[in-house]
Formats: C-alpha cells, structure tokens, sequence
C-alpha cells in the first residue's frame, strides 16, 4: 500500500482541469498534506509544475503513477474550509481549481517561501502592458521556452504591478527578462517614488459611537440576525451621509465581544486609508489591511498575521473576502454596487458571492452597504431574500444637497464651448470666495478624448486595439487606455496634411481650464495618473483636507466615501457620458455615480448643493438622480429587466472566443453558439455571436454569446462540456474561449 495525492495542478488548463492522482514518496510521506503546494511533473513532456494537494489516500501500489517531486510548504497554507471554496468557485466561475485557489494567496507565496520589504523610496515599478488574461496566455505559452518571462507575466497578471526588485525576488528573473518583455510590449516600467505604508500608532482610544434612534433601530435589527447563530443577510440602505460607517463599527465591536471576527470591504482603495483611521481608533492592532496598492512583501506580512489569528478585523478590496481569519462571524461589504467587487480575470468572480458562501460555511452576517444598491441586491431585499434595514436621514440633520442642473445645449448657444458652464463658474466663485471646498468628477483621464484632422477627419486609432487613442497633454502624446501603446502627436495630419483638432474633454484639460478660469487658486488633480506620480491616493486627500484646497477634481475615485466637511458644492462634469454606453446596466451605473457624487456635499454643519451638466436635462435618469430618488429610479428599473428578462429575473453568462485572425474568431463563436443551442434547447436564449465592446485588444479579436438563463448546476455543466468539446478540436485549438458569470459590461 501507498500513499496516492489527488492534486490540483497549475499547467492544467480549465478545458483539462480535474484532480490528477500522483504517488507520494516515503521520504516526503509526512510533508504531503492538504492544503501544502507541491511540484509535480506533467504532461508528455513531464516539465515541472505547481501543484496543491487536495487529499491524500492509501491505494494499492500503480505503476502508472508519476510521484510528488517536492515540497514547497512546511504547513499547510490552505484550510479545509478554502479547499471546499476553491471547488465551489471552480464550479461557478468556470475557472480551474488552481486559479480559485491562487487567487486566494498573497501572489509572493506562488514563488517563494522568504518574506521581502522594500526599503527604497524611489524604485523601478513594472506593470503589465496587456490584459490581465493576454498576459496569462503568453505566460502559459512560455512556461517551457521561457519560464523566468512566464513567472514574471503571471504575477503580474494577478497584483497588476510590482517593483522590479519584488518582481525579482519572487520569481529569480534578472533584468535581462524584465528587458525582454518589455521590448515584446508585455511590461511596461518607470520609475516612482514610494512611500512606505506607515505604521499605525494606537493613539488615544475613540469615544464611544453614539447613534441616532434610526440607526439604533437599524444595529439591534442587524445584530439580532448575527446573534441568530444562523447564516444571514442583509441590506443597509441608507442616503448618502446617514452614517452607515457608525453602524458598521457598532456591529464590529458586538462581532468581537462574542469572540468572532469580521471582514469590512471597500470598493476603491483611496477609502481604505480613511476607513483604516477610523477602525484603528477603535480596535487598535487587531486590524490587518489587504488591497493591491501594498507591497508584495506588505501582502505577504498581512496575510501572515491574519493567518496566525492575530488579528479580529481585516479591511480592504475585493481580494480582502479571501482573508483566512478563524471563525468568521461578520462580513460587510461597503457601498456593495460598485463594479470594482467584480474579477475581470480568471477566477471572475464577485466577491459579494464569495462572501455569501463564506457567511453560509460560518453562520455569519453578510451586510451589504450602499445608498444606491444594485438591482439585484434590492430585489433580492424586496423578495425576502435579505432582510432591509433603511437610514433616511442625514447623520448631521442637513437636508440633502440642493441639486442645479446646467443645461449644456444653452451654453454652446451663448459661444461658450469650454467644460465648465457658466453656472458651474458661479458657483466655484462663491466656494473660492467664502474658503469653503468644492469636488469635480469627470469620468475621462488624458486631455482630450480624440484628435482628428478639421479637413479630412482622420482619427488616430492605436496600432494594436479597434480604439481611438486619448490625448495626454503632459508630453503632448496620444496614448491607449487599453494596451499602452503611445506615440508623440504629429504637427499636421498624416493623411492630407491637414491642421489637427483635440476634441473632447479628460481631467488634464478640464485642470488647465480651472487654471484659466481661476488664476492662482489651488487645483488637486486626482486620476491614475497623477495617483501614480504622487505615490498614494492618500497623500493627495490628505493635502486636499489639511490645506484647504478649493477645487478636487478627478475620475471616479473622487466619487464615493470621501468626508470631508468643508465641501458644499459637488459637480459632474458630463452627466451623459455613462448615460448612453449601450448596455443594459448604463442607467444603474450614471444613477449611482450621479448620487455618489452629490452625496460628497454637505457633510459638515453648511448645506450642500450639486451642479449636473448634461445636454439631455429632460432624461428620466437624470431627473430622478437629481431628486435622489432611488426607490423611484429602482422601479422603473426593475421592469426595464423583467422586459429583457436580465438579471435578477434570469442570470447572464457571456461566452468569449478570442484569437489573432478575425475570421477564425467569428467562425468559432458560430460553431460554439450552435453547439450550445443544441445542448439547451429552446428554454435558453443564446445571442450572438456579437463584437465585444472594443473588438480588438492587443491584436486579439474577441467575439461573445450571450446567455439568459437559470443558474444552476445543470446549466453550468453544459456551458462548460460545450467549452471543453470547443476546445479540444483541431480547427478551434487556436483560439482561447472563456466564460463569465453576470459581466458587468
């Protein structure tokens, strides 16, 4: 008899994906366990590969096994309870068991076991130049030719970027392959300034949170549910500023006096650190923080501390629902309809999912958060699903920002053709003039948005994606928002010689009108960009809070959470621009960014106001968000999706087909789109097949099915038999085809 280790293995990819069964050597008998990783040979070629042990049996002795090659963990660095998630996420979100479970784990532990901390303050960052899944495609296509350059795209196609030092010490790449990939147009590098995360002191300790009658309504209703002892859910609905932050902390501190712990998510990590101050007052040391902006050594550090039990509260991303804290009893996800929740990568998953199994598996409270929740998530409160818990008033007792709307047709009518309309310019003034703070948001970085030749209308389109590129002015280059890719902007029109025009608007251009508008006075400037160069979000806010600075303009990580009492005036820039993107979830999306954004206003003792700029005022969406109606906004809504029979009232499954040759791409997306209605039947609607929103990213073509359906198990089964049949023929083997539950877009 002899030891047989079921194992997950990396190089198997999703079509090939199952436990493979290798023997286990007497000399590593004792280190083989679930939840260690392991190298193993595989394939015909038997290159190595990393594996994590799913179980371990006695069997009689197969000659036909191949055996464990090694060890890489002296304990196990995944419990029961991930092992049993994992399987779960590789059944729903049509991944394999092994990205499930990598998605779990600090990206550093994939490479070596040694923590790394970064001590430089300037350092040399790469960053992927490709999509995240691109890069997992040629990550895979190098394993064996070029296994340093495959190490390296797979990290950074999980954490995005890294320093290179990192990058280095984590997987043994030199600067040749640094050098190498990004002469390919993988990578990208520069070189930034970094600011370590500081240590949190534990300073005075907090008052006491003191809530209002309607919040105390609000907390002994939810922490009734998570005294149940049985798994729960709930919505916190409640307008911007009636301090659901308040609630979140009461039910945090009853969590840990019943010996339990919780995990607090936030959308974006320019509210972690304003989050972080406050729960730090509050629970000290016991606090563990997880987002992207830490450092792979700083991730690593975290996930270690969380992993002892030394810590009761982790707060962070979307990859904070992972953190393996012990006898989980509360979840919350903060401001829970943001996209930001959701994986655009494999595993795609939404982590309001993932939490919902965690809550099950523990016999915890999921709270979910928001002043505009999702359709889905309203609805499933509407239904009985989750139970509703409402804040309709402002914690300050101000009445909701006045909303003005500035009507752009009429300003073009008056010459005036500029970003910021002449009623927006009024209401700055006062701000200026009376040393109160206003918050601009324009969803659009760079300067302008195109540059096309006046007399024969050419466009510059990037080389490599079915885009126009944006105009940055710093450097006066066009650049693609997609792969990377720049190029210096032409004195004249390469077709007819012709003078060029910058059409459009982005937050650069809008800063230089401000400039012009308003001489002398301070303008923050908050967008990737500036993020990058600045070291942190955090910085910036800090500068924008402490110096008073009149005027914060950015994307939209100037739109939610931000406090700050002294902003009474909030204005979006181009209130139609996410109004009409041509999917069915544009409305929710314009309606929620809109009440975000006013919601930014009024939140110290002065009345807010708010100042939209549209060329449609009379549209419904608009009126309605003006009037922060969301209830009325939700009900119309929600018939719109009982019409088009999308989600909640059925799920979406979109299918992908990808690949370099257009033809070949459309041709596969027909063959699978014919294969998949044949094994559904009439009972599911399969659309397609139809261009992805950017048809061509990276020189790859991308086509999609689209899929109304119930799901469930038997559906997920046929999506996936019809992905591996796709996969495994001759005349398909060149294109990549993947699945996504409930896109976004």
């Amino acid at each position: 008899m002899r030891k047989i280790a079921k194992i997950a293995v990396s190089a198997a990819i999703y079509p090939i994906d199952r436990p493979y069964s290798y023997a286990v050597p007497e000399d590593l008998s004792e280190k083989v366990v679930p939840g260690v990783r392991v190298t193993v040979p595989f394939g015909r070629g038997n290159r190595r590969s990393e594996g994590i042990v799913l179980s371990v049996e006695t069997e009689a002795q197969r000659a036909d096994l191949k055996s464990v090659e090694g060890v890489l963990d002296s304990e196990p660095v995944f419990s029961e309870e991930h092992l049993k998630l994992a399987m779960w996420m590789r059944d729903r979100f049509f991944c394999t068991f092994y990205e499930a479970a990598r998605a779990m784990l600090p990206a550093g532990m994939w490479f070596r076991d040694s923590e790394r901390r970064v001590g430089d303050k300037v350092q040399k960052f790469a960053a992927l130049a490709v999509s995240g899944e691109e890069a997992a495609e040629y990550a895979a296509q190098k394993r064996m030719a070029a296994p340093r350059q495959s190490a390296v795209l797979e990290l950074l196609s999980a954490i995005g970027e890294a320093p290179i030092s990192e990058i280095a010490a984590f997987t043994g790449a030199s600067t040749q392959t640094v050098n190498a990939l990004e002469r390919q147009g993988l990578i990208a590098t520069e070189l930034r300034e970094v600011y370590r995360r500081p240590v949190r002191p534990v300073t005075m300790e907090a008052p006491p949170i003191t809530l209002t009658a309607e919040q105390e309504r609000a907390f002994e209703g939810l922490r009734a549910l998570a005294c149940s002892g049985k798994p729960s859910a709930a919505l916190l609905y409640g307008v911007t500023g009636s301090g659901k932050t308040s609630v979140y902390i009461r039910l945090v501190e009853e969590t840990i006096k019943t010996g339990r712990t919780a995990i607090v998510m936030v959308p974006e990590i320019a509210l972690t650190p304003q989050l972080m101050d406050i729960f730090s007052s509050h629970f000290g040391e016991d606090i563990a923080v997880l987002h992207s902006s830490l450092t792979t050594g700083e991730r690593y550090d975290e996930w270690k501390r969380i992993n002892a039990g030394l810590v009761k509260v982790v707060i962070g991303t979307r990859s904070a629902v992972f953190a393996p804290l012990k006898n989980l009893g509360l979840i919350v996800i903060d401001e829970e309809q943001e996209h930001t929740y959701k994986s655009e990568n494999a595993p795609r998953y939404h982590a309001r999912d993932v939490a919902k199994y965690r809550c099950v598996h523990s016999n915890a409270l999921l709270l979910l958060g928001s002043a505009t929740p999702s359709v889905e998530t309203m609805y499933a409160a509407e239904t009985g699903k989750y139970s509703l818990f409402t804040l309709s008033d402002r914690f300050n007792a101000q009445p909701l920002p006045r909303v003005l709307i500035a009507d752009m047709r009429e300003e073009l009518k008056s010459g005036n053709g500029g970003a910021v309309s002449s009623l927006l310019r009024e209401e700055l003034q006062k701000n200026i003039e009376n040393g109160e703070q206003s918050i601009l948001f324009l969803n659009r970085r760079g300067a302008s948005s195109l540059v096309m030749c006046g007399q024969c209308g050419y466009t510059f389109e990037c080389r490599n994606c079915s885009v126009s590129m944006t105009y940055h002015s710093v450097g006066s280059r066009l650049r693609c928002h997609y792969c990377g890719w720049s190029q210096p902007v032409p004195e004249a029109c390469p077709e007819c010689g012709g003078k060029l025009k910058f059409v459009g608007v982005g937050t650069q251009k809008l800063e230089e009108e401000l400039h012009e508008l308003f001489p002398g006075v301070g303008v923050i400037r908050m967008d990737t960009d500036t993020v990058a160069r600045a070291g942190s979000h955090q910085k910036l806010l800090a500068k924008f809070r402490e110096q008073r600075v009149p005027i914060l303009l950015g994307t939209q990580m100037v739109t939610k959470g931000l406090d700050f009492p002294n902003v009474t005036l909030a204005a979006v820039i181009s209130a139609d621009q996410s109004l009409y993107a041509g999917d069915f979830r544009a409305h929710e999306r314009t309606f929620s960014l809109i009440t975000q954004v006013v919601g930014r206003s009024g939140r110290g003792d002065k009345p807010g106001r708010a100042v939209l700029q549209t060329f449609t005022p009379e549209n419904y969406v608009l009126k309605l968000a003006s009037s922060q109606d969301y209830m009325g906004f939700y009900r119309q809504e929600i018939d719109v999706r009982r019409l088009l029979s999308a989600p909640p009232i059925l799920d979406s499954v979109t299918v992908t087909v990808t690949g370099l040759e257009e033809a070949a791409v459309l041709r596969g997306c027909v063959a699978l789109s014919e294969m998949l209605k044949g094994a559904f039947g009439k009972g599911v609607s399969v659309l397609g097949p139809a261009p992805a929103g950017v048809t061509k990213v990276n020189n790859r073509y991308r086509y999609k099915l689209t899929l109304a359906l119930t799901n469930d198990r038997r559906s997920r089964e046929i999506i996936r038999r019809a992905i591996q049949t796709f996969a495994s023929q001759k005349e398909t083997r060149r294109l990549t085809v993947y699945a996504d539950l409930d896109p976004l877009d």
